[in-house]
């Protein structure tokens, strides 16, 4: 209603290039982007996550992590970049950065900490969501490296997709064979359903930034862009980030490759067809990564200038 009353227009393109930097216009964007935060659980209006996604089925919950909360994610994207390009400052789009910046190093803190693996994926939801945010401090300026981050922003949303799917899923079979998902209690699992722990870590690598998966293009072309851009600050919480995520997946992976010290209980056999799926989206995640990019190429949605910055 602000937004109308203030220029008569809802239409996007219209509104871009009615809309100025005043009072009402920054109360309505910050609003609405207040709002589509929470939707997306970033960091700090992050807490309804963890309980949701670890407590829904597993198929429920890579659906919610993958899916869900890149909806409102797409839809920040385009308030900022399409429907009010001419507020995305240095101010606003730091803010972005530092709420994602925050929420790689607080996400990535708490999943170590969680003693449920679902709690631990969705913890780590939250940290892997925080990169998507580094592209509004990278892409602002409108430089021709933007466009790197750019694609890098949109890679890092489709491999998490798949690697944030199969975890829940393989979270899923393993808390079925066992009757729980107690990450001090996993050891042995590794033997009894290799294919599952397989992909999980493999889903791992993604997150982790390990080559030659998407997650690993994905951080390298957003941490080229600012070096490229100046802004060293955001490498040095993804380069942190990485790491932590590299604590927490060979945490899950050394209790589940671990020796067992009494004989492990399958309460639920798992079907190897069920394994299959949860290894093909951990695979997807990975060869994402072989995938030919061109900078500002890869799903440009709403943003075909960057395309001519690059071009001109």
């Amino acid at each position: 209603m602000l937004i109308y009353g203030a220029y008569g227009t809802l239409d996007i393109p219209l509104l871009a290039s009615r809309v100025q930097p005043e009072p009402v216009s920054w109360i309505a964007a910050s609003l609405m982007t207040i709002g589509l935060l929470a939707k997306t659980a970033l960091f700090p209006l992050h807490l309804w996550l963890p309980p949701a996604h670890a407590g829904a089925p597993a198929p429920g919950s890579a659906v919610l992590s993958a899916l869900v909360v890149k909806g409102s994610f797409f839809l920040i994207v385009r308030l900022w970049f399409d429907a009010m390009p001419g507020l995305m400052g240095f101010a606003s789009s730091q803010m972005l950065g530092t709420l994602g910046a925050g929420a790689v190093l607080f996400g990535s803190v708490l999943a170590l900490r969680q003693q449920r693996l679902k709690l631990l994926i969705a913890y780590s939801t939250i940290a892997q969501i925080g990169y998507l945010f580094f592209i509004f401090p990278l892409v602002a300026g409108n430089e021709p490296w933007g466009s790197v981050a750019w694609t890098g922003g949109w890679l890092q949303l489709f491999s998490h997709a798949f690697a944030k799917a199969s975890m829940f899923m393989a979270a899923g079979l393993i808390a079925e064979a066992l009757g729980h998902d107690r990450i001090a209690e996993l050891a042995g699992i590794g033997r009894a359903i290799p294919v599952t722990v397989f992909a999980f870590g493999l889903a791992g690598l993604s997150l982790m930034g390990v080559p030659p998966s998407g997650g690993f293009v994905a951080k390298w072309l957003l941490l080229l862009a600012t070096v490229m851009e100046g802004q060293w600050w955001w490498a040095a919480v993804m380069l942190a980030g990485g790491l932590l995520a590299g604590g927490y997946i060979f945490m899950v992976l050394g209790k589940a490759l671990g020796n067992v010290t009494v004989p492990l209980k399958i309460v639920t056999p798992v079907s190897r067809s069920r394994e299959i799926v949860v290894l093909t989206l951990a695979l997807f995640a990975v060869l994402l990564g072989l995938v030919p990019l061109q900078p500002s190429e890869f799903l440009q949605i709403g943003r075909p200038e960057v395309l001519g910055v690059i071009t001109r």
